[in-house]
């Protein structure tokens, strides 16, 4: 009974830590979204397209995909004329950055830089796409032709609000139907002795991109539940379990490329986008990047560690 209280006063607790993030940032963007603001971020955008292997329409896809989600994303090219290279490039960056103020703004609560996590998103976005574009001359065939979008009425400012706020509401209602069992799942292992088994079976893969074993059970909850979601994990993994943080980093370059990977992949199939492919491009990003800046971090603190014992030699 007792594991059952901590559960759910965690789960509350993690909930309106990150829910009173979230409804504001939702809010205000869902409103944006229906302003000229949007255009103007449309408009700046376009000249990229043509460089990353896309038409101009595509810029309000990542703009969608960006400042919401994903599903706003989707929405957006649903209309759309796709070839197989298209839909790659759109689906793998969108992977890599997607409702980037939300999930920045979650990822400072867990106490990582926002400027991290935006460049490193924003980075691996555009330079797959690059990759893509310019190393691979196939996937010109149709994979998705445009399905015709009856347009909404116009909405009065009203209209505009009570919609924002609805959002909003639903989002953090989402968050909660994770975060609540979760945090319950969490805290019953916890007390039963089940959480070192998870680090023991997690830790090949955690020493692989150099981080300690105790960092496993963040790594999970971001790679299945995502950065939003997963934050909740994070948040008392941190405070209870003192993951440090060059681990703390370490873990969210990995996540930044590899979240959520069940429901961000399988949201693409509709589409027709090999995803396979998709999931393999952010898995080994992912996963090549991390042990890489894990050694060169390594190899820099073993210096200056070395370098301090002959000082004081």
């Amino acid at each position: 009974m007792e594991t059952l209280k901590r559960g759910l006063l965690v789960g509350l607790q993690t909930s309106w830590k990150i829910g009173k993030i979230i409804f504001p940032i939702s809010f205000i963007l869902t409103i944006i979204k229906e302003t000229a603001l949007m255009d103007w971020f449309v408009h700046i955008l376009e000249p990229l397209m043509s460089f990353i292997g896309l038409k101009g329409d595509a810029a309000l896809v990542l703009v969608l995909g960006n400042v919401l989600n994903l599903y706003a994303a989707l929405g957006a090219m649903l209309p759309m004329d796709l070839t197989v290279k298209e839909a790659l490039i759109l689906a793998v960056m969108l992977s890599f950055s997607h409702n980037l103020f939300v999930e920045t703004t979650v990822a400072t609560a867990v106490g990582v830089r926002a400027s991290f996590v935006v460049l490193v998103r924003i980075g691996f976005a555009i330079l797959s796409a690059i990759c893509i574009h310019f190393f691979w001359s196939g996937g010109t065939e149709i994979v998705h032709k445009g399905i015709a979008v009856a347009e909404s009425a116009n909405q009065t400012g009203w209209d505009i609000v009570y919609t924002a706020i609805i959002s909003s509401l639903m989002g953090i209602l989402n968050l909660i139907k994770i975060v609540f069992p979760l945090m319950l799942v969490i805290q019953i292992a916890k007390d039963f002795g089940w959480m070192n088994y998870i680090t023991k079976l997690l830790s090949p893969f955690t020493k692989l991109i150099g981080v300690e074993a105790k960092a496993g059970v963040t790594l999970a909850a971001g790679l299945f539940f995502g950065l939003a979601f997963g934050a909740g994990v994070m948040i008392q993994a941190v405070k209870e379990d003192g993951v440090s943080k060059r681990d703390l980093y370490l873990v969210f370059l990995f996540l930044v490329a590899c979240h959520a990977v069940v429901e961000d992949t399988l949201l693409f199939i509709p589409l027709g986008i090999p995803v396979l492919y998709l999931f393999l491009i952010r898995f080994f990003v992912a996963l090549i990047v991390t042990c890489i800046v894990a050694r060169i971090v390594g190899r820099v603190g073993r210096k200056t560690e070395s370098s301090l014992k002959a000082e004081v030699k």
